[in-house]
């Protein structure tokens, strides 16, 4: 193991680094999420997207690779009438000569150091491979909800939601049973189709908070998560219950 560091509003981040990017660790579980839920995966390479910089830093320390920083436009993904503007920093892992993808003295190791095919987080039937991850849930399913879920204060109702986004309907079910099997009580509904030729499902209003705190807490000890995402949390439980005083 190694440990590098990240940063969040100026100070420094240690992050453990798995030896093998692609074994049983906090950290590649937290990746994989992201990847799965934002990413794309070939034989050559892997490009992920993340709106917080110091979430992409952390995919960086985790896989190496190349991070590109632009500003957005683009649809919202439960109405494509609604558009909103963001900062996208892209993590470009192989495919280029990227770190991850170099030469050594043993001859061409392949992508994050292993020969032929990535094989994650997809296999060749496309089913998803997170076997190695089952000791890792909550960092699984962290780099998930930063990947294709979003958190928002519903005013309607006064409450927390919840939801996953992704256009591969496969993911989403796999994603429902991990947090079926998570250890807080967590109903999720099913799936729906988005205006944009996607999916989505939402976790039931009642249960959001207790998940999404299960999901953040302690995640400053290990680095592995997406600070603009969990003060997003943070402050849709402060409404919500402001919602809920007299």
């Amino acid at each position: 193991m190694s440990e590098t560091s990240a940063r969040e509003d100026g100070d420094d981040l240690e992050i453990e680094i798995p030896a093998d990017p692609l074994a049983g660790h906090p950290a590649s579980a937290y990746f994989w999420g992201h990847v799965a839920g934002s990413g794309d995966v070939s034989d050559s390479g892997i490009e992920v997207v993340t709106n917080d910089e110091t979430s992409a830093r952390v995919l960086a320390a985790v896989a190496g690779g190349d991070l590109e920083h632009e500003t957005t436009s683009r649809e919202y993904a439960h109405d494509a009438s609604i558009t909103r503007t963001e900062d996208e920093y892209t993590l470009s892992i192989g495919g280029d000569g990227s770190e991850g993808d170099e030469d050594t003295d043993d001859g061409d190791t392949g992508l994050l150091g292993r020969s032929g095919a990535l094989g994650l987080p997809v296999d060749g039937r496309g089913n998803y491979r997170f076997g190695a991850f089952s000791s890792h849930d909550r960092e699984l399913l962290r780099g998930l909800l930063e990947g294709c879920g979003t958190i928002c204060f519903k005013s309607s109702s006064g409450t927390v939601g919840i939801s996953f986004v992704h256009d591969d309907a496969d993911l989403l079910e796999l994603i429902r049973a991990l947090i079926e099997d998570c250890p807080v009580d967590a109903t999720v509904g099913e799936l729906s189709a988005t205006s944009s030729g996607g999916y989505w499902f939402g976790i039931d209003d009642d249960d959001a908070p207790a998940f999404g705190t299960w999901l953040y807490e302690d995640c400053e000890e290990t680095g592995l998560y997406a600070p603009s995402r969990r003060r997003k949390l943070e402050r849709s439980l402060e409404q919500a219950k402001a919602y809920d005083e007299p």
